[in-house]
């Protein structure tokens, strides 16, 4: 074993709460930077992501933050079963990126579809418009309140400036928006884009790592 002097015990020994308060200084920056982002998450959710009860097409009542945001990768959009403008083409779209996405829905992505008009769909509505169009499992559909459906729309940024056009339910916005909620990243998209840029918007949440770039 290597001699040690008493000058290199010294310089050890000095060295050493160097090396804790080192360690300790990276610890509260890493404690820090957990608590910027544990601000941050419940700031987005308290300003875009209101938990308030929706009824699934399964008859269940869930709260939308806590239930079906916190800790997923989400996407949400809108529809009323009579709408004969957007949602049809918007729906179809979704059956497809749906199908592209494989198994990956209801696993790593969960798809949301809530009504705008919840007196009008009822539960057995709602069923009867998730059959009809073909929604695979992993892709939820939801009633509730006119107030508690308001304050998502809302939320989470489809609204227009002209508040006759934005209490028109008609003129709904046909985007989709999804996020990774512990990322803290969310985009939104047109609902009638391509089938495979969708599907690869959705996807990219699940890997935000990768570069998608393609080269030319």
């Amino acid at each position: 074993m290597q001699d040690l002097s008493r000058r290199t015990l010294f310089s050890l020994a000095a060295a050493a709460p160097r090396s804790r308060a080192f360690a300790s200084g990276q610890g509260a920056s890493a404690a820090s930077a957990d608590a910027v982002r544990t601000k941050a998450r419940r700031r987005i959710q308290e300003q875009h992501l209101p938990n308030v009860p929706l009824i699934s097409h399964e008859g269940k009542e869930v709260l939308f933050y806590n239930d079906l945001v916190r800790d997923k990768i989400v996407t949400v959009n809108f529809f009323y079963s009579k709408c004969d403008e957007i949602c049809p083409m918007v729906m179809a779209n979704l059956v497809k990126v749906q199908k592209l996405l494989g198994e990956q829905v209801g696993r790593q992505i969960f798809m949301y579809s809530i009504t705008l008009k919840p007196e009008q769909d009822t539960l057995d509505v709602v069923r009867i418009y998730r059959t009809a169009l073909g929604a695979a499992p992993g892709w939820t559909f939801f009633t509730g309140k006119t107030e508690d459906i308001d304050k998502i729309r809302k939320g989470i940024g489809f609204t227009y400036p002209e508040p006759a056009i934005d209490r028109d339910t008609s003129q709904h916005i046909g985007n989709v928006r999804y996020g990774n909620e512990p990322l803290m990243l969310w985009a939104a998209c047109p609902g009638q884009a391509h089938t495979k840029w969708v599907a690869e918007s959705f996807e990219w949440m699940v890997h935000p790592e990768l570069n998608r770039i393609q080269k030319s």
